[in-house]
């Protein structure tokens, strides 16, 4: 549990995250994090002391951390625990992303259920990790590592009032985008990209749907790329961001990989994953998916149910 997350929506939260685990009769021990990388710690202790489920209690922060937790422990061939998600952040992008309900007492029903899916995760090299890190739910390169800058900035308000905000204000902090190539799926693409979003979940930003037609199951990360535009321009493009139909505009390129190159020719290349930033003066990362890795509690698809 993740007290700090959501600008202190964890610690609102605690009660009644406390009353729906007892109310739906769920034996747990709960331990609040205190610093980063704590959440880390805890999930590496967890898999020793043999727990059956982990639950990650924040936001996408949180859950990266608890998720590379779990992969660490999986490089010693040990049993994973299955991984929960309770709704305490800002954004909760994954969560959302794969239909875990916000409502903290559905979600505990959820997690009393114990249905699950196997799902894929995200491995990077670059930036502050140069020795590798994972994701869940995203890296972005450009424009949204810089709206996650500012969005930090920011009283808590909603989540995505506080992400819409932030997007308005780095449409003016950031118009030059770095010349960098890309490399994904046997494509080479070199040119200015404002943004550069490699997802394994759908959204980001509490509703902008990056990667509409993503499945974090399939073995495939989704590419959306933006090319240097006008602040006109990428305010036109932001109701077509909400809603998913961003593919249908010319100056956006889409596409699936399981490995990604980017290197940048001129220019840094700021970067976030999961609402953390990785890189501000870095000049490459490395992507890969890693396909079904985790199991993870959740709805299934309407096509599995």
């Amino acid at each position: 549990m993740n007290p700090a997350a959501g600008h202190g929506n964890g610690a609102r939260l605690l009660p009644t995250i406390e009353a729906a685990l007892t109310k739906h009769g769920l034996d747990y021990e709960l331990v609040c994090t205190s610093h980063p990388g704590h959440a880390v710690e805890l999930t590496t202790q967890a898999i020793r002391d043999g727990v059956e489920m982990i639950v990650a209690a924040g936001g996408d922060g949180t859950l990266n951390e608890v998720v590379n937790g779990l992969m660490h422990s999986r490089l010693t061939g040990g049993h994973l625990p299955t991984l929960g998600v309770l709704c305490a952040g800002r954004g909760n992008d994954f969560a959302g992303s794969v239909g875990i309900p916000e409502d903290i007492d559905q979600a505990c029903k959820l997690l009393k259920v114990g249905q699950s899916r196997l799902l894929d995760v995200g491995r990077f090299t670059g930036g502050i990790y140069p020795e590798g890190h994972y994701f869940i739910n995203c890296i972005g390169v450009g424009f949204d590592a810089v709206a996650t800058i500012e969005v930090a900035k920011l009283p808590r308000w909603g989540g995505f009032l506080s992400f819409l905000i932030a997007i308005l204000k780095t449409i003016f902090l950031y118009n030059h985008a770095p010349l960098a190539t890309i490399e994904y799926g046997g494509e080479i693409l070199k040119q200015r990209s404002l943004m550069i979003s490699i997802m394994n979940g759908r959204r980001l930003g509490a509703g902008f749907i990056m990667a509409p037609d993503s499945k974090p199951d399939d073995g495939l990360l989704d590419l959306c790329i933006a090319e240097q535009m006008s602040p006109f321009q990428i305010i036109r493009l932001v109701p077509h961001f909400m809603h998913g139909t961003q593919a249908s505009q010319k100056n956006i390129k889409t596409g699936k990989a399981s490995l990604i190159n980017i290197e940048a020719l001129d220019g840094p290349l700021p970067a976030q994953t999961d609402g953390e930033i990785i890189s501000t003066e870095g000049r490459s990362l490395k992507v890969e998916l890693l396909s079904r890795q985790i199991k993870v509690i959740c709805p299934l698809p309407i096509e599995e149910q």
